[in-house]
Order: C-alpha cells, then structure tokens, then sequence
C-alpha cells in the first residue's frame, strides 16, 4: 500500500527506512514532496502507534487505504474534542475572574411601605425609621440614590441588583451579620468607584439588594448576601423599630415598598 503525507521526506531517505521497519508486513509508506506541517506529523505517528499497539486485529497485504484513513480520522475528531474542552474551560476560568455585578445606571426616588410610612433617617443613631408624615414634615423623607446592576451570567431570578444610597451623602444601606442574624446598617463608603464593580464573591455584595417587582411600583428588596432576607418596616402600632431584615414569612413586618422615582 502507498500512503502519501503532506511532509517533505522521501521515500527511500534514513527516516522513511526506519518507519518501514516498524510497519507490519505487508505495509508500506511513502512520504512525498509538500510543505512540511507538525500537524502532519503528528497523525502519522498515532496512526503509526495505534497500527503497533496491537488492538486485536491483524493487518495483512489486504490491509486498504481506508482503513488508515479511519485511523487519521479518529485522531483528528479526539484532538477537536481535547481543544474544546480546554476551550470551556478556559472559559470558565475567564468568566470566575469576571466582576460579578456591574453598575450600569442611577437615578433618585423615595419609598414608603403598604401602609404608607416614608423612610426617615434618625441622625443621632444613624438608622432609618418608618414614619407618617403629614404636610410641613414631609421634608424628614429620606431621597435615595437608587443603582442599578448587570450581571455577566444571567441572575436565578427575574430581579434587578440594586444599591441604595442616601442623596447627598456617603451613606449606603448594607446588610451585615449583628447578633448572629442579618441587620441592615447604614455604612459610609468613601470610595463610591468601589461600587461600579463589585465581585459575586467579595464582601461588597454586602450593599446590594435583589430589587423584586410584584406591581406597578411595588417591589420587595432580598439582600443579595444573605438570600430570603428582606428589607422591612414594622407594623403601624410600632414606629419605635428602625428599617431592619426579616424573612419574609414574618407576621409583624411589612416587606414590600412603593418605589417612586424622581428623575
């Protein structure tokens, strides 16, 4: 049989001599004049290893062109499948090293929950209430600054990733562990760049919010560090209790807001 290669060797040269040694009987190999390629190469010597490997069939004179072929062939399509799989998993490796939120735009409103308290920031503790205001004390309701965030892998569920802060400060609104169980705190954040791109694994998930759409301008806001955990006002009868988390199976706190936007 004559098998002819894309590498630029002769037939009757050392090298060819000394693959026709390690041929069965029977097979020969020619090697004829074309642009020499490693990819060539490399086929050959798997084809030349598989034929030696002693697979459980014997190749005699009657041994064809296809056969080889077949051989060729099958190392091509493992060689595809190996670059593919390196392929994802570079990938992968590439999409880990990926911010895992991305800000992406800005604008300011106000929220008040189901029964109509607006958010009031108490300075002296430096925690927000939810208070009734009426006429001239409108003014005591806290404006936020409300972001948004994208993400590279689309989120598990439909909400946006938000962070709000309070207008015209430092101020963000963070959900951290207090007592053993999650607390929404007031922190300043000198450096608001820090915020424009924040890691899925870092501790700045700590201020965003999973912003939850259940109506026209009605939305619950889930901590996006501490799943299930919700932003909350208490009941009317007790203005006394700050803007804190709760689950949201809890029977004395309200956790879904109305969001009106300013601009």
């Amino acid at each position: 049989m004559e098998f002819e290669s894309n590498c630029s060797l002769m037939k009757n040269t050392s090298a060819s001599v000394a693959w026709s040694s390690k041929l069965p009987q029977g097979l020969d190999v020619e090697i004829s004049h074309h642009p020499i390629t490693l990819h060539c190469v490399a086929n050959l010597i798997i084809a030349m290893e598989r034929l030696n490997g002693g697979k459980g069939f014997t190749v005699g004179t009657e041994f064809r062109d296809e056969d080889l072929l077949n051989f060729l062939l099958e190392s091509a399509v493992e060689e595809h499948i190996v670059l593919e799989l390196e392929s994802a998993h570079t990938e992968r490796r590439e999409a880990s090293r990926a911010p895992g939120f991305s800000s992406k735009g800005e604008y300011e409103c106000s929220v008040t929950d189901s029964e109509n308290k607006c958010w009031v920031l108490n300075k002296g503790s430096m925690e927000l209430h939810a208070m009734m205001l009426q006429g001239g004390s409108s003014y005591h309701k806290v404006h936020l600054n409300l972001s948004t965030y994208v993400t590279p892998v689309p989120s598990e569920t439909e909400a946006r990733p938000v962070a709000l802060g309070i207008k015209g400060s430092n101020l963000y609104l963070s959900c951290v562990t207090s007592e053993g169980r999650p607390t929404l705190h007031l922190e300043e954040v000198a450096d608001k760049e820090q915020l424009k791109s924040i890691n899925h694994e870092s501790d700045m998930v700590r201020f965003l919010f999973y912003k939850r759409d259940t109506g026209i301008d009605i939305s619950s806001l889930e901590s996006a560090h501490f799943r299930n955990w919700f932003i909350s006002t208490a009941l009317q009868q007790d203005n006394t209790k700050m803007v804190n988390m709760c689950q949201r199976d809890s029977s004395n706190r309200l956790t879904t807001f109305t969001i009106q936007r300013h601009n």
